[in-house]
């Protein structure tokens, strides 16, 4: 919270704060994406990208995860095990069509570049009971994200606040604006996105570094037609608190005393004597 690479703003799915109401706490780092991360809108290839992929909720069978840091917190024991969301074959535009045996082999393979395939693989830990989520729908999502060397990166938890964004418009990671396909509201999913999917070849330093596999635990809130409302923050009722007395203005400090004058009349001398 993730699809085009994130700009400053933006949390670690590539999602900014004018697009997403956290109630009154900004999306740190992600990413979300959303963007995401982000945590965008588009792949961060930049070249264009011809994909053929097999989309299915359930991949036949089980696969294994990719590689992780035990520091990433273990799946429940009676999680069941990872499948396959959809798998994508990258094929690039240009293709080498003739080379001199003068061309080396490293520069062989860089004329004519890489076909990879990647996978969006995921554990529903928790199956939900709520409706399914539908593209075009506002979600509100719990999630933590990781490295795949365990480092924690970003997290709503940690926050205490969800984020609420737009499914499958593009607002964030490929792999969140995917994610959550066949995932009903109150459940609980891991998802472990490709660089591909996620912040690309150059990733989003100093976070998220090149080419970085991305581990997310997401939990899925709750959906709705429109953006919810930001969330009020709370106040304590209590009785009214007196206004503040304005400050008493400082006396002026008392004058000193002025002196008696002497007097000028003569005083009563007696009568001399003869």
């Amino acid at each position: 919270m993730p699809v085009p690479q994130p700009t400053p703003g933006q949390d670690s799915i590539g999602y900014t704060s004018a697009d997403m109401k956290i109630s009154s706490l900004p999306f740190c780092t992600l990413v979300l994406a959303l963007a995401a991360l982000p945590m965008g809108a588009q792949t961060s290839a930049s070249h264009t990208v011809h994909h053929t992929a097999v989309r299915s909720t359930h991949a036949p069978g089980c696969v294994a995860p990719p590689p992780v840091s035990p520091k990433i917190p273990a799946l429940p024991a009676n999680a069941p095990c990872p499948r396959i969301l959809y798998t994508l074959t990258h094929t690039p535009d240009t293709h080498l069509d003739y080379a001199s045996p003068l061309l080396s082999k490293d520069l062989r393979e860089d004329l004519s570049g890489e076909r990879t395939t990647y996978s969006l693989i995921y554990v529903d830990t928790q199956v939900g009971t709520g409706p399914v989520a539908q593209s075009g729908k506002f979600l509100t999502v719990h999630y933590t994200g990781y490295l795949a060397d365990g480092k924690k990166f970003d997290s709503s938890v940690d926050r205490g606040q969800p984020i609420t964004f737009p499914y499958g418009r593009h607002r964030v990671i490929q792999g969140w604006d995917t994610g959550f396909e066949g995932m009903r509201v109150g459940g609980k999913r891991r998802l472990y996105i490709p660089y591909q999917l996620a912040y690309g070849e150059t990733g989003r330093p100093p976070i998220i570094p090149a080419k970085a596999e991305l581990v997310f635990d997401v939990q899925f809130i709750g959906q709705s037609d429109e953006m919810p409302k930001p969330t009020v923050p709370f106040r304590r009722s209590g009785p009214a608190q007196p206004a503040a007395k304005p400050a008493t203005p400082a006396q002026p400090a008392p004058k000193p005393a002025t002196p008696a004058k002497p007097s000028t009349s003569q005083p009563n001398n007696p009568q001399a004597s003869n």
